[in-house]
This record gives C-alpha cells, structure tokens and sequence, in this order.
C-alpha cells in the first residue's frame, strides 16, 4: 500500500460565482466569473507506519489507522469558465476588465476548495477512502485464507469501537467537588 503512495478517494465537482467591481472618477466595472473546477481528495499512503496497521487475532481483525485525507486542486475548467461584465467607459478607458478577472480568479479558486472542505464533503470522502482500503487490506488477507478477517480502518479524528476511553470518566464525587470549586471562584 505504501507503494502506491496516493490512493484518489472521491473526486468532486464544484461551481464558484464571484463578483468583483470598481469605481474611479465616478465610473464604475464590474465583472462575474461562472468557474467550474474539480478538487481530489486523496490519502498519502506513504504516510502509513507500522504501527498503523495492527492485527487482533482473537476478534480476527486488521485494524487500519488512516493518515487524514488531502484535497488536491482545484483543476479549473477554463473552457466551461463564463464572464459576464458591465464596464462601460472605465472599462474602455483603463485595464479594470483584466484587473477584475484576476481577482475573481483568485476568489474564484479560494470559493472552489472552501466548497471542498464542507462537512457533507469531507463525510463522503472519508466514506469512499474507507471502503477503498478495507477492501485493497481484505483481498490479501483472503487470498492468504483469512476468509472471516475483517478490516476496519478510521481516521485519527474518528472515534473507536473500544468502549474502553468510558473508564476514564471523572467519578461522581469529584465531579461534583470539581463544580463547588468553581463556584466557590466564581462568588469570590
């Protein structure tokens, strides 16, 4: 797996529209950009260490820690970009037509990985980055007669199945001199 070192989990397409505008001497620009761009989201398997990867023989499972996924572009798509714009004479008189481009270019890119990085976004690409290597660990594991072997792989800020992080509650007695406490402070 390490070999591999980029396994492409989920690919996305999104839209940006953005505005920009100017004014000097009393007249005024403005210009929209429609830009269409595809983000990749991707898990660095170069990333992965031994300790990653464990194996609990008496519940026969492969237990995967992932390295957190990485949002790769976005590639524009420059032939389906669209631009609208009103200048008239400042456009004609100045360069505000290509100065605006810019900027919605800039804001453009920037609206097009924020998209990217939203949580209905994010849940999906986990989802397809866990499936892809549970099934890429299983079929070795099969293929060396493990027919019942399961794998699990998560994320570093997913939870777990070991219901063992309950023991570390904070016991009734403290919890309640810990709130005194503070409301002793908080009256002084």
């Amino acid at each position: 797996m390490r070999a591999q070192n980029r396994l492409i989990a989920f690919v996305a397409r999104y839209v940006s529209v953005t505005t920009s505008s100017a004014s000097t001497f009393g007249f005024s620009s403005k210009r929209t950009l429609i830009l269409p761009g595809d983000v990749r989201y991707e898990l660095d398997l170069s990333k992965l260490q031994p300790g990653d990867v464990t194996w609990d023989a008496p519940s026969k499972t492969l237990n995967v820690k992932l390295p957190e996924i990485e949002i790769a572009g976005p590639d524009v798509d420059l032939a389906s970009a669209q631009e609208y714009g009103e200048g008239g004479v400042l456009s004609a008189l100045t360069n505000a037509n290509q100065q605006l481009d810019s900027a919605n270019r800039a804001k453009a890119v920037a609206d097009l990985r924020k998209q990217a990085q939203g949580p209905v976004q994010m849940r999906l690409a986990h989802q397809a980055a866990r499936a892809a290597i549970e099934r890429s660990f299983a079929m070795p594991l099969i293929a060396a007669g493990f027919k019942d072997a399961r794998v699990v792989a998560r994320f570093p800020t997913e939870g777990t199945d070991d219901a063992s992080y309950l023991d570390l509650s904070t016991p009734y007695d403290e919890a309640i001199k810990e709130a005194e406490r503070r409301r002793a402070l908080r009256q002084k």
